[in-house]
């Protein structure tokens, strides 16, 4: 996969290092030229421009990339302005780092796919979840064992747990179910927020969109998404 990281401060660096390492095609972009040569040789591509330029954001190769992350840190109007520009752009998936409530806040009213709080996840977690498609959150119980938030596959959207049979096909447990409800921001935005469903039974139905709560081997989980 292709990947776009826009700051190379400590979190965007740490990212951009680890998803080249397992493989990715990363293109790292600061207006730091010290930055960039710094981390040019442990980083696919590094690249020296300023991502609240629009016209300077048109060079990169956007319409090609499958996930762009601003993780620019304490400049609050350079992330909210090359958020937007991405945003306009109509990217496939669009993730950004907030530093503050306000912060996520406005990136929220811009409407980014997902907002990321690096004091609460690590550049490691974080590229562990890019690497397997679908996933929401994960959580390394052990070497070998993960609790996995990730979108319900389409084709069980409409069956039950029972009828699924995940634990028999894939040995993997279904925890609980976290469904999307709408609410509104300060800015009387909406957007959709996970509410859990509590301890579901093997007659709960899952619904297009739910979110699931498993656990299990990592490549048993992935084989359950993806085949």
């Amino acid at each position: 996969m292709r990947y776009i990281v826009i700051g190379l401060g400590y979190f965007g660096s740490s990212l951009s290092m680890k998803l080249t390492d397992m493989g990715h095609e990363v293109i790292a972009v600061d207006k730091d030229l010290a930055k960039v040569e710094m981390y040019k040789d442990r980083v696919t591509h590094t690249v020296a421009l300023d991502a609240s330029d629009a016209q300077a954001i048109s060079t990169l190769p956007v319409a090609d990339t499958d996930v762009v992350l601003v993780g620019i840190g304490e400049d609050f109007g350079a992330s909210v302005m090359a958020t937007a520009i991405f945003k306009q752009l109509g990217v496939k998936r669009l993730m950004s780092r907030a530093i503050s409530p306000l912060h996520q806040t406005v990136l929220e009213a811009i409407g980014v796919d997902q907002i990321i709080r690096p004091e609460q996840e690590s550049a490691e977690r974080l590229a562990k979840k890019l690497e397997m498609r679908g996933v929401i959150d994960s959580f390394d119980l052990s070497e070998d064992y993960n609790i996995i938030e990730a979108t319900v596959p389409e084709k069980y959207a409409g069956m039950t747990i029972a009828e699924t049979d995940f634990r028999a096909r894939y040995q993997v447990n279904v925890l609980t179910i976290l469904r999307n409800q709408e609410t509104r921001n300060m800015f009387g935005r909406s957007h959709l927020k996970p509410k859990v469903m509590g301890v579901v039974t093997g007659n709960t139905i899952f619904e297009a969109g739910d979110i699931l709560v498993v656990f299990g081997k990592i490549q048993d989980i992935d084989r359950l998404l993806h085949e």
